[in-house]
């Protein structure tokens, strides 16, 4: 891709999905993340109502009269958007391929973050972590990571999300709030997934296609494991098959909710043909 249509593509991205952070998810985000704690203020006068567990008795005594301490919440924190760029990304059967969607999904929470003055990060991983851009704050970041997230090739099509897991354990000593988009046709991360979560504020998104539900019947069909590369024929016609693909599916999606669960980290399930901006919205208001 050359640098004219990067930046038009880039530019794209983010008229779209700063305008659903500015008008629509600014403060669902606000009010769904809190910030660390409450920091002193300043030191008013006693007005009706004020809580009398604040009173400042050493100013009180000095004046005479009553005043009270105000807090505000220390509200700056830290976003990081973990993103498989394994091989299966490139499915899509309906308008868009799944990387398209975790693109501007991406990108709606990096401006809602923005808004609210916080630091963005990104991790890109496959079976191995791909690139990691630290946390900072500002629109110009916002646009780097949407450059990666567009145009960045991965060395390896395989995922590994425990490896991931275990990178951000590292790289971050503070607590932060992680979303982790994926497809999760991944397994054997639970026990990192539990450990993460006791620090972090973690919520998985499931990005998928109808077509990887099931297996429809089209007779024999040549098909291509994105993740491996290897070729096989599969005869769809066979209700076998068919059972079992859309059992292996089912086993995929039940584990990806149990182990967050379990996790007490949050999780939502998104299609590339259904309105992310819904499910986001709906998470945030249940959070909320």
């Amino acid at each position: 891709m050359d640098t004219k249509e990067l930046l038009k593509k880039v530019r794209k991205i983010e008229i779209k999905t700063r305008r659903l952070s500015d008008h629509i998810f600014g403060g669902e985000y606000h009010s769904t993340f809190k910030g660390r704690g409450m920091t002193f203020s300043e030191v008013r006068q006693y007005q009706f109502g004020d809580d009398v567990r604040n009173i400042d008795w050493n100013v009180t005594a000095r004046y005479n009269e009553p005043f009270v301490k105000v807090f505000e919440e220390e509200r700056e924190l830290t976003m990081m958007l973990m993103v498989d760029v394994s091989g299966s990304k490139l499915f899509g059967t309906i308008e868009q391929f799944k990387n398209e969607v975790v693109t501007e999904i991406a990108a709606t929470l990096a401006f809602s973050a923005t808004q609210n003055n916080d630091k963005i990060g990104l991790i890109l991983f496959s079976d191995q972590v791909e690139l990691y851009i630290p946390p900072k704050k500002g629109r110009s970041h916002v646009l780097r990571i949407i450059r990666e997230l567009i145009e960045f090739e991965p060395e390896s099509k395989k995922t590994n999300l425990t490896e991931a897991l275990k990178f951000l354990t590292n790289v971050m000593k503070k607590k932060a709030i992680v979303f982790v988009l994926s497809d999760f046709i991944v397994e054997n991360y639970d026990h990192t997934m539990k450990i993460v979560s006791r620090k972090h504020d973690v919520t998985g998104i499931r990005i998928y296609d109808k077509r990887e539900e099931f297996i429809p019947n089209l007779g024999m069909v040549q098909m291509l494991d994105e993740e491996t590369g290897e070729l096989m024929l599969v005869n769809t016609s066979s209700k076998q098959i068919r059972r079992n693909y859309e059992k292996f599916h089912r086993e995929k999606v039940n584990y990806f909710k149990e182990s967050f669960s379990r996790s007490g980290a949050g999780t939502i399930d998104c299609r590339v043909d259904e309105s992310y901006v819904k499910k986001l919205l709906g998470y945030f208001k249940q959070r909320g």
